[in-house]
């Protein structure tokens, strides 16, 4: 087989959640399958060391432009010129006119969901109308849908009226390196970034689904109770729009609790977890969670939501909350700063529990339903 691989933005410098997913699946892939040609349709290369050529993996960068262009006439363009016999993008949208078997990873359908779409960046926002446009036109074309949990699947299928399938679960996994590391390494790190002795970690963003506000709130609670112990460390966030928001709940005095660090590259986030007292994640909507089994995997404690696809993830090696109560978020950060053996107990379960979600058993998955899907024409 000759197959297409939309990878669009994994070589871009500050990569999120699907950009290493699709590097996971394409590393996997690597692995693997020594017989298949493989052509990585790519754009930007700025980070050029995630993903190496191989004797039958080629990478093919397409001319730079939107996204909406790249996909919709780079791509269709690239995939006759290759002479590819699949096409398989990555991240939730595709081209709509292609001229061979399509598989895409949905990895959600939070956009075509009763949210305000009218909340977080413009890029966030332009994204979601571009998607809201893009996948119930490729949803009915796609040979094959691939998603990241069984919660994700439900929503899916019951949104565009499919069978399970349609509609493979292929679950996310945790990267490699992310595991103990020295104390010499974690120092040295944690350093790096300034960070506080004793902190909350909160991989947030103006995402609404990130549930940010409650997170505020729950943390203002503490500290008005006298219980905060800890600073919440939040990468990845700009000094404006929070002092807007402490403004907006009138909790400016705050501001000298919460350390913003900026982005933080991948590689560095296994020492920022380990010197976490505690990782907090209480999103409101997520199609999986990849961070919740990251910070387990480097023995942090995890608060995570009772909602989504979280607890089919954390299962009972985390403490969850109802991420739309802030006075029970704050109840689980002060429990776990007050209960070591509680602590223990949730690093132990975490250590057993993120091993069970493994990137290669999902490539294994993912190149069987292509040979079966191909072998079906």
């Amino acid at each position: 087989m000759r197959i297409g691989i939309e990878a669009q933005r994994i070589f871009r410098k500050k990569k999120h959640g699907m950009d290493f997913v699709a590097i996971a699946m394409i590393q996997c892939l690597q692995q693997i399958d020594k017989e298949n040609e493989y052509f990585i349709f790519i754009n930007e290369q700025e980070d050029q060391g995630v993903i190496k050529e191989t004797k039958n993996f080629k990478l093919v960068p397409l001319r730079q432009s939107s996204y909406p262009i790249w996909e919709q006439i780079h791509l269709p363009k690239a995939i006759k010129h290759y002479k590819c016999d699949l096409l398989h993008c990555t991240s939730n949208t595709a081209p709509v006119n292609i001229s061979v078997p399509l598989f895409v990873t949905l990895h959600d359908i939070i956009y075509l969901e009763k949210m305000d779409l009218t909340q977080g960046s413009w890029y966030q926002r332009l994204g979601n109308i571009y998607r809201k446009w893009n996948v119930p036109i490729i949803v009915n074309k796609a040979k094959k849908i691939f998603t990241v949990s069984k919660y994700e699947q439900q929503r899916i299928m019951n949104h565009f009226g499919l069978n399970e399938g349609n509609v493979v679960v292929t679950y996310n996994g945790v990267g490699n390196h992310f595991k103990p590391v020295s104390d010499e390494e974690a120092n040295a790190i944690t350093s790096k970034y300034e960070l506080p002795d004793k902190y909350i970690l909160f991989l947030g963003n103006t995402d609404p689904k990130k549930n940010l506000i409650n997170v505020i709130k729950a943390i203002w609670n503490l500290k008005q109770k006298g219980r905060l112990s800890a600073k919440l460390v939040m990468p990845d966030f700009g000094i404006e729009n929070l002092k807007r928001i402490l403004s907006d709940i009138e909790a400016q005095d705050l501001l000298p609790e919460i350390h913003l660090t900026g982005y933080i590259p991948n590689i560095d986030l296994p020492a920022i977890y380990q010197k976490a007292e505690q990782f907090l994640y209480p999103s409101l909507r997520e199609s999986f969670g990849i961070p919740i089994l990251e910070a387990m995997s480097c023995g942090t404690p995890v608060i995570t939501s009772k909602a989504a696809s979280m607890p089919e993830v954390a299962g009972d090696a985390a403490l969850l909350v109802d991420p739309k109560n802030y006075g029970e978020i704050s109840d689980a950060i002060y429990t776990l700063s007050t209960d070591s053996d509680l602590v223990r107990q949730l690093k132990s379960k975490g250590f057993e529990r993120a091993p069970q979600f493994s990137y290669l058993q999902s490539a294994k998955d993912i190149l069987q339903t292509y040979k079966r899907e191909l072998n079906r024409l």
